[in-house]
């Protein structure tokens, strides 16, 4: 995630009216998080509240370029109540304690109550983003939320697989993060009435470079910053491009059953390992590539102010490496 100074940079550029129309998302999510009974309201309202940067609302605003309507409103919100929807589960999935350096709903409330803190979320974004009226609209948001579930599946079933090929792994942060930033880029876009094509082709690359530098973070750390304790993919058994890389290079990393590090302390052990051998620098240089290629792609039909704002945002990813 770019840091809070980038988005507040990124939020500068796009122009006076996104400070309003992030405040009007907050509010709604808000809205839209309560009276559900008094269990699933609490919970739903503490994933809303643990808040994140709203990169993917940004990005609906971004693309809309001047657009500041209800349905833009409407559109944010619905995209970020999936990737709020999408965490919960995971945190399901992978019983994890922290997200965002919080205790996650399935911590504190159990994974009965965190599976549907998640389903509720999912149900209400769908909601929200029918008042638009769009069905075209609708059916960015159905694909990329398909393509979440597939992405979830494809990662289920490579779990504590280190021979995992980089063309699948890539595949699967397409599918699982690229493309909900599409779709926020294609959704800003058709509320404009605007080029949804070449928008969402910027929010895919961009989503694919957010993955990669995620998986590098994951291994590079520290906690502090990403707020989860460092090596806890390998600890669920998710293999990512750092130690892909890593085992072409160091035949101990190669020989490496996944089911082995079974400890915080064996995974810090690993993440020394396969930074030792350079994959980290591989790994991020792979990732500032599809930057570049994200902006190079933007058209040139772009205002200044719009095409500004989008390559900080590009700029603003890769800055959370450093």
């Amino acid at each position: 995630m770019p840091t809070m100074e980038h988005v507040t940079e990124v939020v500068r550029a796009g122009g006076d009216h996104i400070p309003d129309l992030l405040t009007r998302v907050e509010e709604r999510l808000a809205e839209l998080a309560r009276d559900h009974g008094q269990e699933l309201a609490a919970h739903a309202t503490s994933t809303i509240a643990a808040g994140g940067k709203r990169l993917r609302p940004l990005l609906v605003f971004l693309a809309a370029d001047g657009e500041a309507g209800d349905g833009l409103v409407r559109a944010a919100a619905a995209v970020e109540l999936i990737h709020s929807a999408t965490l919960v589960h995971d945190d399901v999935l992978d019983g994890a304690s922290l997200r965002r350096g919080i205790p996650t709903v399935v911590a504190t409330g159990g994974r009965g109550a965190a599976t549907a803190t998640g389903d509720l979320l999912f149900a209400r974004a769908f909601a929200e983003l029918t008042r638009n009226g769009r069905i075209d609209q609708v059916r960015v948001l159905s694909d990329a939320t398909s393509a979440l579930a597939r992405g979830e599946l494809l990662q289920r079933a490579d779990a504590w697989d280190a021979t995992v090929p980089v063309v699948r792994y890539m595949c699967r942060c397409e599918l699982k993060t690229a493309r909900l930033f599409e779709a926020a880029c294609r959704l800003g876009a058709l509320e404009a009435g605007t080029d949804a094509d070449v928008l969402g082709d910027f929010g895919r690359r961009v989503g694919l470079a957010f993955q990669l530098l995620d998986d590098v973070l994951d291994v590079s750390g520290p906690a502090a910053r990403t707020g989860k304790h460092r090596g806890t993919d390998l600890l669920d058994g998710t293999v990512t491009l750092p130690l892909i890389l890593a085992r072409e290079r160091d035949p101990g990393l190669a020989a490496l059953d996944p089911r082995t590090i079974d400890s915080a302390a064996a995974a810090e052990d690993v993440c020394d390992r396969i930074a030792a051998t350079g994959a980290l620098d591989e790994a991020r240089g792979r990732a500032l590539e599809v930057v570049a290629e994200a902006k190079s792609a933007l058209p040139a039909s772009l205002s200044e102010r719009q095409r500004t704002a989008l390559e900080l945002v590009a700029d603003g990813v890769v800055a959370r490496y450093a």
